[in-house]
C-alpha cells in the first residue's frame, strides 16, 4: 500500500516538474540576472533553473534514501544480534542449570554411597580403576611370567 502510494507521489512529481520546465521556456520567461553557483555561472530560462532544481533534488533524495537505507540495514544486525545475545544467555542459564543439577546429582550419590559405606555393607568388588587394576594388587607385569 505505501509502495503504490509512493509510486503515485513520484508519477505526480515527475508530471508537475516536465509541466513547469515546458512552461517556462521563451524569451519572456529569462533569468533578468545572471548568477553563479560554486564558480559556475547560470544563465537561460526559468525554466531552465527549474530543472537544475529539480536534479538536485533528485540527487538529495537518492542520498537521503541510501542513508536511511544503510541506517534500517545496521539497525537490522543490531536488532539480530541482540537477538542472538539474549539466546545465547538463555542457554548459558540452562546449561548452568543443568550442570548445577548434575552436580547436586552426584553429590547425593556420594553422600548415599558414604553413608552405605559407613553402616557396614560391603564395597563394590567390581569397581574401574584408572588402569584396569586395584592399587593393592601386582599388576600383570609385576608377576612373574611363570604366575601368569
Amino acid at each position: 500500500m505505501i509502495l503504490i502510494f509512493g509510486l503515485i507521489l513520484l508519477v505526480a512529481a515527475v508530471i508537475v516538474a516536465v509541466a513547469g520546465v515546458l512552461g517556462n521556456t521563451g524569451a519572456t520567461h529569462a533569468l533578468t540576472h545572471g548568477f553563479s553557483v560554486f564558480g559556475y555561472h547560470v544563465t537561460g530560462s526559468t525554466g531552465t533553473l527549474f530543472l537544475y532544481g529539480i536534479v538536485v533534488g533528485a540527487i538529495a533524495v537518492f542520498g537521503l534514501s541510501l542513508l536511511l537505507t544503510s541506517a534500517r540495514r545496521a539497525a537490522r544486525r543490531g536488532r539480530a544480534a541482540r537477538r542472538g545475545l539474549k539466546q545465547s544467555h538463555r542457554e548459558t542459564a540452562e546449561v548452568s542449570r543443568d550442570r548445577d543439577d548434575l552436580v547436586d546429582q552426584r553429590d547425593a550419590a556420594r553422600a548415599e554411597s558414604a553413608r552405605a559405606t559407613s553402616n557396614g555393607s560391603p564395597r563394590p568388588q567390581h569397581r574401574l580403576h584408572r588402569f584396569g587394576h586395584r592399587p593393592d594388587e601386582p599388576s600383570d607385569a609385576s608377576t612373574p611370567a611363570a604366575d601368569r
